[in-house]
């Protein structure tokens, strides 16, 4: 074996690699064991010692903080952790209807109307949708009048053509989605849950948000987070110089009441008295003291308790660090500028206790308000240098309310347009354009802001009480027209200039599909999936050893290796695990071994020629390869479309499916190499078989080819029966497809499913779908259309009270345990992509295979054995619907079981087209017959295609017994699939060939 030593070298980098990508996962689960040890199932004591010590070190080795191995540790998905996940539609309609100053033009109206009914069944974008039915409505009508306002003026001329206006509202329309994303990103981190995760959906106006570990108790307060509209404002600031004495009276008083409250009984009067002394004295100057104590306790004089939070509860390094520095004559200074102080990330929530106390807010005057920074400052040499440390720290500005109502000086609503730019010295910035309204007040305000030059004054940037920059005024604008410059990054102007633009286009975000599980139900997923993985990983391991010897121990031992591989990957790639991610794992396990049997069973053959055993696992390896390559390199296609096409789970899924074909790969192809090697040098005896298996299939004569269109006629009554079912009974649809809302129910006690359905058609005035849910324990899988049309935000809350009010009449004490919601236009795209999802796989597979083959009828064969898997799947998931006894939903798990099994049952068919095209390339005689040749080339894959077949379907066989109901019906797709995809490679893809190519083949 060639270049043993740059295999080791790259296999040892990669498990140094891994072992430290997943050690991150080991410390964040250890700190967050002694969280729960010391909260001792307290929430909110566990939360405090998290937050606490985010950014202590708990990595010793590399010095990494909590926070850091948080980010960087394998986390768990919405379905195995619990939580909320939610997709949002930005509403086009609205936008398009503000962006015409609400023009009242019919046909303009109409057309808004027409567009919105079509956009739920057509694959083309809203904007196009709209202009196509304008033109329509008013064939001679022009757009550009009704959109050339005042404020767009300079981007649409009035004579612009309705492609112009097109080409415009497109834009709009995506830099509407892309500030709502902006908008919802900074709402989700502010609601500070773990690993959120966020990201537009492609080509689309929707948002998919990810919220793990948020509880039921929070769904409502999420709910109005994410769907409230947002607040763009613009303040006068207090100087950074007005505000420190302020911020020393606040931090004695502070320290006054906590020495009062620390103080023994006995010492109240005295205390008291002490108390009023300090608060009596808090207008000394804050700069003398920081000056004296370098930001130590800065009312310790007065105090006997050293205690940093009794002495200095709001001033110190670990709560609120003053914006102040020193000066030259060896005194503290206080900086210019809006920012008054800093805190690190996990202590703004302390420090906003802090100032929200009632002595406190006496103290502060009516017109000041504090804000936080929206980000946390950019780590770097100048930041290190300043505070001597590497927390995270957001800035604490110090606003001013001389607006009407003690409100803002300007409202977002008057920003026309805002685009990033540079300025001449080549620094990023954000150029500022307001609409007349605005300009004249934007004229009065930096006047006044920059009056005086020796006293400049900052104007902040407000976007939902949080502060995104706050420019200091050099000079009045008039015009309108203003720059924002900064220490910005390219990145920062872009969410700047979307925020800016925020107010001006009101375009409303509503959740269309929401799915909430309770963190049980994620509990059993975990266990369930970790009992299959196990199980799963056994049952494969145990055949392998059983059947190979002890070359099945190698592979036993390159599936281990494969499998540390695999979460290291995952783990430094920043994959979030999910169950389905967990059944692509399980199916990787399975279908790893595949290459091992192929190189096996080639060994098999060489060692019955004669070859010695060292020549005949050089030849296995070899000659396996090409089969191994594209077989898998076809499954890999499948997982790319699962990936580009898949949202969610399929993502998870597909994720998983990816890396673990390439794991497999290297650690079959070169990882075994180097251990059977190993082995060779020591002297080991090798067996690729025990006497019981040596000859399984050898001598295998089965007439495959002969009796075809037997297996014609049995594939062509079962996909017959099939279509006749599907457009007669239809499927069972799920909720992806269906659209609804659907509960978990777990009751304390068993229950009537026909009884609950009874008595929830009473209190729906609705037919009612009520199906069992699981063995383990009494649930129930409650779905209902009722208000499924209704997009308000308490309609989540009204159906899910109406199912409860329905629950108390079964008088059997009951827990929700998780629902999903899907409008109709969710259910139709998902419904939509799913079949270009499998047409896109099956033309994808079969142009690989006419290129690799170099014969249309390899490629046809492969089509057909394809279309006939996926039909074959479908048929009997509608023909057998409602009589077996579990669910045979099809929802976006059976379209990655789907895709699943074209992958598999295209590779299955490469492994016997690669022989077929050898044995042909072996048999030049006229006076062969190809058909006995092909026949030939079948069985003498028949036990490498059995066996592989056994080990999948051994897999999943466990992923349906121990997976739970989560996955079952996507474990049973995958069971009748592979079983279909392994007789359809040899039955039907096989034949085709014969039949179209009698003549090439001769």
């Amino acid at each position: 074996m060639q270049s043993k030593g740059v295999i080791k070298f790259f296999a040892i980098v990669l498990a140094i690699v891994c072992l430290y990508q997943l050690s991150f996962t080991w410390v964040a689960q250890n700190v967050e064991k002694n969280a729960r040890n010391y909260a001792k199932g307290n929430p909110e004591k566990e939360r405090s010692y998290l937050d606490s010590i985010s950014t202590e070190p708990v990595y010793p080795v590399f010095n990494h903080t909590y926070q850091y191995c948080k980010e960087k540790a394998l986390a768990l998905g919405l379905d195995l952790k619990g939580g909320m996940n939610v997709t949002m539609q930005i509403s086009l309609a609205e936008l398009v209807k503000s962006l015409s100053d609400n023009s009242t033009d019919p046909a303009f109206n109409q057309a808004l109307a027409n567009a919105e009914v079509q956009s739920k069944n057509s694959q083309q974008d809203y904007i196009t949708l709209f202009v196509n039915e304008y033109e329509k409505l008013n064939p001679n009508g022009k757009l550009a009048p009704i959109f050339s306002t005042k404020e767009s003026q300079s981007r649409i001329k009035f004579d612009a053509s309705n492609n112009e206006v097109k080409r415009y509202l497109q834009n709009e329309a995506k830099s509407a989605v892309d500030r709502s994303y902006n908008i919802l990103r900074t709402r989700i981190d502010k609601f500070g849950v773990t690993a959120p995760n966020i990201q537009l959906q492609s080509g689309s106006n929707r948002i998919l948000i990810e919220l793990p570990g948020v509880s039921e108790a929070n769904t409502d307060r999420v709910r109005k987070l994410l769907q409230g509209s947002a607040k763009l404002e613009f303040y006068e600031t207090f100087d950074n110089a007005e505000v420190v004495n302020l911020l020393a009276n606040i931090n004695n008083i502070l320290a006054a009441k906590a020495k009062l409250a620390a103080a023994p009984a006995k010492d109240t009067l005295t205390a008291t008295a002490t108390s009023k002394k300090d608060t009596a004295s808090a207008n000394t100057s804050l700069l003398n003291k920081v000056a004296k104590s370098k930001l130590a306790d800065t009312s310790s004089k007065n105090l006997k308790n050293s205690n940093p939070a009794v002495s200095s509860p709001l001033l110190n390094q670990n709560m609120l660090r003053p914006n102040v520095y020193a000066s030259q004559n060896g005194g503290m200074q206080a900086a210019p500028g809006a920012v008054v102080g800093f805190s690190a990330v996990g202590d703004t929530a302390k420090v906003n206790r802090l100032l929200a106390n009632a002595d406190v807010k006496a103290v502060i005057p009516q017109n000041m308000k504090f804000m936080w920074g929206v980000k946390a400052m950019p780590i770097n040499e100048d930041y290190s240098r300043r505070f001597n440390d590497k927390i995270p720290r957001v800035e604490l500005y110090a606003i001013k309310l001389t607006g009407a109502d003690g409100g803002p000086v300007l409202a977002g609503d008057v920003i026309a347009d805002a685009r990033n730019d540079y300025d001449q010295k080549g620094s990023p910035e954000v150029q500022m354009t307001m609409n007349s309204e605005g300009a004249a007040k934007w004229r009065t305000v930096t006047a006044a802001a920059s009056a005086d030059k020796n006293n400049l004054k900052a104007i902040a940037i407000v976007l939902d009480d949080n502060v995104y920059s706050a420019p200091t005024v050099q000079n009045e604008i008039a015009g309108g027209v203003s720059s924002i410059t900064g220490t910005f990054t390219v990145d920062d102007t872009k969410d700047l200039a979307n925020v800016l633009k925020a107010g001006r286009l009101p375009a409303p975000a509503r959740i269309v599909e929401e799915a909430i599980v309770g963190p049980s139900l994620g509990q059993e997923a975990i266990n369930a999936g970790l009992i299959s993985c196990v199980v799963g990983l056994l049952v494969v391991l145990v055949f392998m050893v059983v059947y190979y010897s002890r070359a099945g121990t190698v592979a036993v031992v390159a599936v281990f290796i494969n499998v540390f591989f695999l979460f290291g990957v995952l783990a430094s790639l920043g994959a979030v695990l999910t169950l389905p991610g967990i059944a692509g794992i399980v199916l990787t396990l399975g279908i790893s071994v595949d290459a091992n049997v192929l190189i096996y069973e080639r060994v098999r053959e060489e060692l019955a020629h004669g070859k010695s055993i060292r020549i005949a696992i050089a030849d296995g390896f070899k000659h396996a390869m090409p089969s191994i390559l594209d077989s898998n390199i076809t499954t890999f296609l499948t997982g790319i479309i699962l990936y580009v096409f898949g949202s969610g789970p399929i993502l998870g899924f597909a994720t998983t499916l990816l890396i673990g074909i390439i794991t497999s790969l290297f650690c079959s192809l070169l990882i075994s190499r180097l251990i059977f090697e190993w082995m060779l040098e020591k002297g080991w005896d090798i067996s690729f078989s025990h006497p019981w298996s040596a000859h399984t299939f050898k001598n295998a004569h089965y007439a495959f080819v002969k009796n075809r269109f037997k297996f014609y006629t049995f594939s062509g009554l079962f996909i017959l029966a099939g279509l006749i079912s599907i457009f007669t009974r239809g499927f069972s649809l799920g909720v992806d497809f269906k659209g609804g809302r659907t509960y978990v129910v777990r009751f304390e006690k068993p229950v009537d499913a026909q009884q609950v359905r009874e008595v929830l058609d009473k209190t729906y005035n609705l037919t009612t779908e009520v199906k069992t849910f699981g063995t383990a324990n009494p649930q129930l899988r409650i779905t209902t259309t009722y208000l499924v049309d209704d997009n308000s935000p308490n309609a989540d809350t009204k159906a899910e009270n109406k199912l409860k009010e329905g629950l108390k009449q079964v008088n059997n004490p009951s827990e929700i345990m998780s629902q999903q919601k899907v409008g109709p236009t969710v259910a139709n795209d998902i419904k939509t992509s799913a079949i270009y999802s499998v047409v896109f796989a099956i033309l994808v597979i079969s142009f690989y295979i006419l290129i690799r083959f170099r014969k249309w009828q390899f490629s046809l064969g492969a089509l057909i054995a394809t279309a006939h898997d996926a039909l074959l799947v479908l048929s009997f998931f509608s023909l057998f619907w409602g009589i077996l006894p579990f669910s045979l939903d099809i929802d976006q798990a059976f379209i990655a079981a789907i895709l699943t099994v074209i992958g598999y049952s295209i590779n299955d068919t490469v492994v016997v087209f690669d022989r077929i095209r050898e044995y042909l390339g072996l048999h030049h005689s006229k006076t062969d017959d190809p058909e006995a040749v092909i026949n030939d080339a079948i069985n003498s894959t028949l036990s490498r295609t059995i066996i592989t077949a056994l080990t999948v379907i051994f897999v999943l066989i466990v992923l349906f017994i121990f997976g739970g109901e989560v996955i079952r019906g996507f474990s049973f797709a995958l069971l009748i699939g592979v079983c279909f995809g392994t007789y359809s490679s040899i039955c039907v893809a096989t034949p085709v060939i014969v039949d179209f190519g009698k003549k090439d083949l001769k």
